[in-house]
Parts: structure tokens; C-alpha cells; sequence
């Protein structure tokens, strides 16, 4: 049934035995283990349209330490998805609202054209559970730290000049157009990067 619905192969994850369900390959196993990256690959046989997470960890009382622990669940998610996902992918995951939360969803910025966090409706009003969805899978040409040797080929509404790398766009606050500039990426959002300039050429002609 499962395999009719979607159209295609689903693979299923717990820690705890899954009763058998018609289409569903399942993986008793604990999802932030490399070894289980590695079952959920050779169970799919290829790239996966959409990755679903909707793990939660055993609460502690300790809201701090709950949330820590919802963050690495949903990072463990996340590093799957960048595993499977083919391009243009879809990922949803559950996540415990906390210090980092934002962090995180940065993080799925990163990684995904679009990017947001949602409240259902269902959910109490008091719970801190919110659900992060993600569309558009794709990998930057380009990661965090790495330094570059730019052109300046446009300006965006804000004013900053831009360079692009295999289409993808980045931001150099302080370049104009024309300018040569040594940069240090920065963050990675939905289909851009920033950059600081750290050193820069004279502007062309």
C-alpha cells in the first residue's frame, strides 16, 4: 500500500522494531549512528524524493537538556537528508523550540531554496514543538570558511555587490561593481552566500 501511494520505494527508521508494513523496508536502528546512514542508503538503492523526521527524545524534565537533545536528533536528520536527497528534494523535520533552534534553521537554509519553521494547528498552545520544512534541495558550490578570489558582477536591492559561483550568488557587503576581492564565505542561506572582503584589487575599467 505504502509503495502504491508514493509511487516509489519507502524506507522507515526506529529504534524500536517496526511491525511490518506491505511496501516499507524498515531499520531498527538509532538514527545519529553513521551506521544507520549508511543502512538507510543501501535500502533506498538511489536518491530519495523527501525525507521525514519525526523523532523526539525521551524527555528528561531538563528543557535545556530536552532541547539539545531534539537538536541533534534533527541534525542527525538533516545530515541524512544531505545524504539521500536528490536535488530539488523536500525534507520535514520535528524540532523542540530552544536557545539553538534558530541556529538550526539557518542550517536547513543552507541547504534547501526555501526554508521555514510551522506551528500546526493541532499542537497545544503550550507545546514547544514546531516542524521545519525545507523544499528545493541543493548543494552550494561553495561552504562556509572557504576564501575566494571574486569578480563583481552585480548589486542586489541592498546595495551590495555580488559575485556568482556556478550560478550561486554572493553577497560582499562593501564591493561595488567591477571589483576583484578576496573573500571569506560566511553563512549560507536559501540559494546565496556572504562574504567578507579580505583583501581586494583595484576596480576594472
Amino acid at each position: 500500500m505504502a509503495k502504491e501511494i508514493s509511487g516509489g520505494r519507502v524506507v522507515g527508521v526506529d529504534l524500536l522494531a517496526i511491525e511490518p508494513i506491505d511496501g516499507v523496508t524498515t531499520i531498527k536502528a538509532d538514527i545519529t549512528a553513521q551506521k544507520t546512514l549508511e543502512l538507510i542508503v543501501e535500502a533506498l538503492g538511489g536518491k530519495a524524493d523527501v525525507v521525514i523526521c519525526d523523532a523526539a527524545p525521551n524527555l528528561s524534565g531538563n528543557w535545556t537538556l530536552d532541547h539539545a537533545r531534539s537538536i541533534d536528533l534533527s541534525r542527525s536528520a538533516l545530515r541524512v537528508a544531505e545524504s539521500v536527497l536528490k536535488p530539488g528534494g523536500n525534507f520535514l523535520v520535528k524540532v523542540f523550540q530552544g536557545d539553538t533552534f534558530l541556529d538550526y534553521l539557518s542550517e536547513v537554509k543552507g541547504r534547501f531554496r526555501r526554508a521555514q519553521s510551522h506551528s500546526p494547528a493541532a499542537s497545544r498552545k503550550e507545546s514547544a514543538e514546531m516542524y521545519v520544512v525545507g523544499q528545493g534541495f541543493f548543494v552550494p558550490p561553495v561552504k562556509a570558511g572557504d576564501v575566494l578570489e571574486l569578480l563583481i558582477v552585480g548589486v542586489g536591492k541592498s546595495g551590495d555587490g555580488f559575485a556568482e559561483v556556478e550560478g550561486f550568488k554572493i553577497f560582499v557587503p562593501g564591493a561595488a561593481l567591477g571589483d576583484r576581492v578576496r573573500v571569506r564565505i560566511g553563512p549560507i542561506r536559501s540559494g546565496h552566500a556572504v562574504g567578507t572582503i579580505e583583501g581586494r584589487e583595484a576596480a576594472l575599467d
